[in-house]
């Protein structure tokens, strides 16, 4: 089957992301969306499985292979929580509004590690613009504040809220580069230490119910024969 067969007729959740999504976008902002495939269960009887994701057929889309976007969540990995947390749903079937029910039983203190992990690898690339060329990607350094913003309240609270409306015009000013660098390097370092002080006290589960995800997963594949 080809793979973009596979998320044209076998799409189970599909989203916008990115700005969009993020309560952030301006007239010039790309439209990102994102999803979820579940591939029939026969297609892995073969030699040549299926995919594990798909980069098109749309621009700017991308989807991931059911299985393989359970394992990156439970893993708390940034980007595929964020899209399981999307406000702009553009196409869901039953499977996948049972992934969705699944949203806190992929939610651990994990996320303190892997967000900060990202956000540090993030932070690395912006300071390397600073030092080569003066100055950083400025919509590379909204995009990093919206990320700890949103892990500092996932900390606080156990709850992922995407929506960073509450700091738009101030995240907005960081992309058209009317703060200084200082003044972003001091925003981010306070975030990132009001995080650390949240993962004390988290009321997040030390790990993910691996078990529920499973189960789900399993169901689906069998009823996908």
């Amino acid at each position: 089957m080809h793979p973009e067969a596979l998320v044209r007729d076998h799409t189970i959740y599909a989203c916008v992301m990115g700005s969009r999504a993020f309560g952030l976008a301006t007239e010039g902002s790309d439209t990102d969306r994102r999803g979820v495939f579940l591939a029939p269960a026969p297609l892995y009887w073969r030699f040549e499985k299926p995919p594990t994701h798909v980069e098109g057929p749309l621009e700017e889309q991308f989807s991931w292979e059911l299985e393989r976007f359970c394992e990156l969540a439970l893993k708390n990995n940034p980007n595929i929580l964020e899209c399981l947390h999307s406000p702009l749903v553009e196409r869901i079937t039953g499977t996948g509004e049972e992934l969705l029910a699944l949203r806190p039983a992929f939610l651990s203190a994990r996320a303190h590690i892997t967000f900060a992990r990202y956000a540090a690898g993030q932070r690395a690339k912006l300071e390397a613009d600073v030092r080569n060329h003066g100055a950083p990607r400025w919509k590379h350094a909204m995009h990093l504040l919206r990320l700890l913003l949103s892990c500092r309240d996932l900390l606080r609270t156990g709850r992922l809220d995407i929506d960073a409306g509450p700091y738009r015009d101030r995240l907005l000013a960081v992309k058209r580069g009317e703060l200084t660098w200082a003044e972003v390097e001091s925003w981010m370092n306070r975030l990132t230490a009001e995080a650390e002080s949240a993962a004390a006290g988290t009321p997040l589960p030390p790990e993910p119910d691996r078990a529920a995800v499973e189960d789900f997963l399993v169901r689906t594949r069998r009823a996908s024969v």
